[in-house]
């Protein structure tokens, strides 16, 4: 192969890598699904009013999907910031709403075991949604990074990187990240994807502890309730 042989065709193959994206929207639907959970929260368990911190929330999410439909490798760096505090801001919500909860359950705060049902679902819901987010925005340096040099660097191990054919080519979607999320969350525990970095493993563990102290102190309590 001769010398200009050989640019065109490094030429043309960062140029298939740079044209590679991502859809934004089912994250964004996923966010929606959250924001909508939490507006249906009772006020005790919301910071200050709350429509509040929905507000924020699609003061971020609404711009961001209209504005940046696509992750891919020229994606502007604030948009990712945004992306990120968005991330942050769900998050923050999610554990002061179940830090609230637990504080009201022992005051002997009284509520209805459908209340406290709800509320234990909507903190697990939300937990899910958002530990897949930042699954999502971090694994491999993130989706815009993923989507032109991937899978270096990578932080999971998801079972298609372990088998060549299958994984030529191959990058996760948010779905993926979602399902680990999920996964994490009911098992307590990785199941097919494991974990690599430090951070990950950090990661999987905070959100593994908050499904459990909301499936065991919570819904736990409200299934006594109702019985």
């Amino acid at each position: 192969m001769s010398f200009v042989d050989r640019f065109r065709s490094e030429a043309r193959a960062e140029g298939e890598r740079l044209e590679r994206r991502e859809a934004r929207w089912p994250a964004s639907l996923a966010l929606l699904g959250a924001i909508a959970l939490y507006l249906f929260l009772p006020q005790n368990l919301t910071l200050g009013p709350r429509w509040v911190v929905p507000a924020l929330e699609l003061g971020l999410l609404i711009p961001l999907t209209l504005g940046s439909p696509y992750r891919h490798g020229e994606e502007p760096k604030i948009a990712r910031v945004a992306s990120i505090v968005l991330t942050g801001l769900v998050s923050a919500a999610n554990f002061v709403t179940l830090a609230l909860l637990l504080r009201y359950m022992l005051q002997g705060g009284k509520a209805t075991g459908v209340q406290l049902a709800f509320s234990a679902i909507m903190i697990w819901v939300t937990n899910v949604v958002a530990f897949g987010l930042w699954y999502w925005e971090f694994d491999a340096g993130g989706p815009a990074e993923r989507m032109t040099d991937y899978p270096r660097g990578t932080d999971f191990l998801f079972p298609q990187l372990t088998a060549h054919e299958l994984g030529k080519g191959w990058v996760p979607s948010f779905f993926d990240y979602f399902y680990v999320s999920f996964t994490n969350s009911t098992a307590f525990s990785p199941t097919d994807t494991m974990p690599l970095s430090v951070w990950t493993k950090v990661l999987m563990t905070l959100q593994a502890g908050a499904a459990l102290t909301t499936v065991v102190l919570v819904a736990a309590r409200a299934v006594n309730i109702l019985g």
